[in-house]
């Protein structure tokens, strides 16, 4: 799988962007920071991509993701890493409840 560009605007003091970074960084995935705080004309190229106004605000390749939030629903999901160019993540303990992992099916 091919990974794709990840941009992350953020700022100095929030603490989404922190989290945000984090779960990039758990998953080995590298990106880009845009720091608005830094730049103002990042900011605007910031709100003109995404049309908003908070921080951060995720890129991964052409998809604007949104927000921590949306990035971390995302995950929950199971739809984040095939986004991102990973293999699927399959957690222990999800799968054992899972109906492949059953004993109890139909023979």
């Amino acid at each position: 799988m091919s990974t794709p560009k990840v941009v992350v605007y953020s700022t100095l003091m929030c603490p989404y962007c922190v989290r945000a970074k984090s779960l990039l960084q758990s998953k080995g995935v590298e990106f880009e920071e845009i720091r608005i705080d830094m730049d103002r004309s990042r900011m605007a190229e910031m709100m003109e991509r995404s049309g908003r106004r908070t921080v951060p605000q995720i890129f991964i390749g052409d998809t604007h993701v949104g927000g921590y939030d949306d990035m971390a629903a995302l995950d929950a999901q199971g739809r984040l890493d095939p986004l991102l160019g990973l293999e699927p993540h399959y957690d222990e303990a999800t799968f054992a409840h899972s109906p492949e992992a059953s004993e109890d099916g139909p023979t």
